[in-house]
């Protein structure tokens, strides 16, 4: 897949979360191409991962394993990026989990792990961020279109992504003053290894392929060149936003 240059990415400090898997993996690899220097962090041992990348990369990236529901672990994260790399300039919230349950069954306990994992990590990613970002930067806060129709079985993880675009919004309003832009990514179905071992059936893909514009399901690589864009200053004006990325399964507007 061909990838548009961004040249103010080259040589900036990155920071993700959940960047050794699925969608994070690609954008790791996606900001490693860009000449970036790229921090990511993660709960499985994702070394070998950031090794292989740095064999090419004109800086090896940063792996930091950590819990991101641990608010101090993953602030000390982000501290320990900047103190390698330099000023954040780019910070991508993206690790999540949608867990599928049906709403009737949720308890409490569920319900407070999943806005923990889903919410509440990116208000104190962001937070940290705006710490560290002294002459602005972009944070990217990656959504979903399931609260855009209302996914079924999965309520907490779709409330979460309602309330990261409200948060998205207000951060934006607070910030913009200090130039650093907060905008949200909401990416439809895309295959990643989770979700083909997971969740999808051919039934399932099917139906949703067919409530596509574009008849083709959605793989890591093509959210890249949106959140590249995101990051750098091609859209030095766009701010507040949530870029939908979905093969035109929604419509907003």
């Amino acid at each position: 897949m061909t990838t548009a240059r961004f040249p103010d990415l080259d040589g900036k400090t990155v920071f993700l979360t959940g960047g050794g898997s699925g969608i994070g993996a690609a954008l790791t690899k996606g900001f490693v191409d860009q000449g970036a220097k790229v921090a990511f962090v993660g709960r499985s041992d994702y070394s070998d991962f950031a090794n292989e990348l740095g064999e090419t990369a004109q800086t090896t990236p940063l792996f930091i394993q950590c819990d991101v529901t641990d608010t101090q672990a993953l602030q000390k994260a982000m501290q320990q990026a900047v103190d390698q790399f330099g000023p954040l300039g780019v910070l991508v919230n993206n690790a999540a989990n949608d867990l599928r349950m049906e709403a009737i069954d949720v308890t409490e306990d569920q319900w407070q792990d999943m806005i923990d994992v889903n919410l509440k990590q990116y208000f104190f990613a962001c937070q940290q961020a705006a710490r560290l970002m002294p002459d602005g930067g972009t944070i990217i806060n990656f959504s979903s279109i399931s609260y855009m129709f209302g996914a079924a079985g999965m309520t907490p993880y779709v409330t979460s992504n309602a309330g990261i675009t409200g948060m998205t919004r207000a951060l934006a309003r607070e910030w913009g003053d200090r130039r650093i832009r907060v905008n949200a990514l909401a990416p439809g179905w895309v295959l990643t290894e989770k979700q083909l071992d997971k969740w999808a059936t051919p039934e399932g893909l099917a139906k949703y392929q067919a409530e596509q514009c574009i008849p083709e399901m959605m793989k890591p690589e093509d959210i890249v060149g949106p959140t590249l864009f995101l990051a750098s200053d091609a859209s030095s004006m766009v701010t507040s936003q949530v870029l939908v990325v979905d093969a035109g399964r929604v419509v907003t507007g």
